[in-house]
């Protein structure tokens, strides 16, 4: 099991009862190795944020098994998943959830001051982080003085301040330029794929393709194919 970062086996969940019902995921079998960039693609509606949710620890799955660095969440309280969650998981959130009362590098430090890091410590780190993707100078502005596409990055900066072993995002392009959206996931790439890290994004933009070592695409709910981002092109042509 030491060679594997992710490993789902049969993962489903489904929202809703009766008719009503919905299955978001229908079984999901994935490998994400160490050191690994996989995305997930497919149309809205596969499954693709459930998936990440449940890795990341968000969402409960209600069958299957899911193990994230030999960690099973079915096995934690919530004291115990809430305290991993915070230490090794970071969550790019499509919606940015940031705070609206804290400056740019408050939000960033959140991880940080969590786990009991001072807080001067905690903002100078955050604000060496918003410099690494491009925002140096907004440090001091609310969320709502950023644009949509500074709020991502602030986002970014976020979720991996604290160093995680594993980043999940969803659509963490969605908003940039091409060169910005470039620009974060070599950043993405360089902090998330050390040896003992992982790093799993959803998107839908083909601009970033390049970046993945592996491309996973979902469909109705499972993951239907695993292939390289080369083939993933060429297919899609």
């Amino acid at each position: 099991m030491n060679n594997i970062a992710v490993l789902c086996r049969g993962v489903t969940k489904t929202y809703g009862s009766g008719n009503t019902q919905v299955h978001a995921l229908r079984g999901v079998d994935l490998e994400v190795k160490p050191g690994e960039f996989m995305m997930l693609v497919g149309p809205s509606g596969s499954g693709k944020t459930t998936l990440i949710s449940i890795i990341a620890g968000v969402l409960d799955a209600d069958g299957g098994e899911c193990l994230v660095f030999n960690n099973d969440f079915k096995r934690m309280n919530r004291h115990k998943k809430t305290q991993y969650r915070g230490q090794s998981v970071g969550f790019v959130f499509q919606m940015f959830n940031l705070i609206p009362t804290l400056s740019a590098a408050e939000n960033v430090a959140v991880p940080l001051l969590i786990h009991g890091t001072k807080r001067r410590a905690a903002i100078n780190r955050a604000r060496e982080i918003l410099d690494q993707v491009g925002l140096g100078d907004r440090t001091y502005s609310l969320p709502a003085e950023l644009s949509g596409g500074q709020q991502q990055r602030v986002a970014i900066a976020r979720a991996i301040v604290h160093n995680p072993k594993l980043i999940v995002c969803d659509e963490p392009t969605s908003a940039l330029d091409h060169e910005t959206g470039h620009k974060v996931m070599e950043m993405l790439r360089e902090v998330a794929t050390g040896a003992d890290r992982a790093l799993i994004v959803v998107t839908h933009d083909a601009r970033i393709f390049e970046f993945a070592d592996r491309i996973a695409k979902m469909d109705d709910g499972q993951v239907t194919l695993v292939t390289s981002p080369l083939h993933h092109l060429q297919e899609n042509k």
